[in-house]
């Protein structure tokens, strides 16, 4: 059987890194989607040889690079809301994804996997995770085959920040005591890269929560690395309560990014960021990653085991 060809959008961002290190290894065929001053050395180490020139807010761009390569899938990573890389913008998660899924069923595309955000549909009052909910929906409304994969929070969404922190004893906590869904983000490559080359046709058209076995709070990720590190870690805020209550609301006046921030705290703090599905990421993906094995695994990869 040939290699899947796989373009990726948003390849040489963080997640998209590691998303194309995971086809990779799948066996895919894989081309990086960049705009014409990304840095692609990293991917240029990972071996990676095929390149186009896509740019998500520009329509003629994306039809150039997809229209080029006969291609099986289009794994979407890309994030405006992040801006973890230069020229970076909000409206990429609108009308850039919208302009994607168009010319992706313009080309002809038979597999769009997008990477979406857990409870998306439920959560209204915040944009970048609602944003999400909506490109579901505009893929449906396109008739374009899709699968959504709907992770939790990443828990090493900063490794630096996560990694000095546990070394002076603390466990940085962004919510209250409530559970959330999470998840460390070399697994949810893995599951994207396994969307895009093995699941079924069967399955598109859905969309799939991906985490751990169980949520996690503040408290229950503290234990983990105590038990894993053998040392003592505490959780503690982040951001004092006061100024959570106080000084983020009146900066999030004047400043569209916060704003969108103090909502997806006060939402996650509801309690409704949780999995709904376990079964269907265990039936795709195999068994669900526990709390301390995941903890154990990012303890390795960083060094600190």
């Amino acid at each position: 059987m040939s290699a899947k060809k796989v373009i990726v959008a948003g390849a040489t961002g963080q997640l998209g890194n590691k998303i194309v290190k995971a086809l990779v290894e799948q066996g895919a065929d894989v081309t990086a989607m960049v705009r014409p001053t990304s840095d692609r050395s990293k991917l240029e180490a990972m071996g990676i040889r095929n390149f186009v020139i896509g740019d998500m807010m520009d329509k003629s761009s994306l039809k150039n690079a997809l229209s080029s390569g006969g291609f099986d899938t289009i794994v979407a990573s890309a994030a405006g809301y992040t801006r973890h890389t230069k020229g970076d913008r909000p409206d990429t998660d609108t009308i850039g994804y919208r302009n994607l899924v168009d010319a992706t069923k313009d080309a002809g595309i038979p597999r769009f996997v997008l990477i979406s955000i857990l409870e998306s549909d439920k959560a209204i009052s915040v944009p970048h995770f609602h944003n999400k909910y909506l490109i579901e929906k505009y893929l449906a409304e396109k008739k374009q085959p899709y699968i959504a994969l709907r992770p939790g929070a990443f828990f090493d969404w900063s490794d630096d920040t996560l990694v000095k922190n546990l070394k002076k004893g603390v466990f940085p906590m962004f919510f209250d005591g409530v559970d959330y869904g999470t998840i460390y983000t070399p697994d949810l490559a893995r599951y994207v890269a396994i969307a895009a080359t093995t699941v079924p046709d069967s399955e598109l058209n859905s969309h799939v929560d991906v985490g751990w076995s169980t949520p996690v709070n503040s408290q229950s990720m503290a234990a983990a690395f105590s038990k894993v590190l053998n040392r003592p870690i505490k959780a503690k805020p982040v951001i004092p309560a006061f100024v959570f209550k106080i000084v983020a609301p009146i900066a999030a006046a004047f400043s569209e990014n916060m704003k969108d921030m103090v909502a997806m705290v006060k939402w996650v703090n509801t309690g409704e960021y949780v999995s709904r599905n376990p079964e269907k990421q265990k039936q795709l993906f195999g068994d669900l990653p526990t709390i301390e094995e995941a903890v154990r695994r990012f303890c390795k990869d960083k060094g600190l085991i």
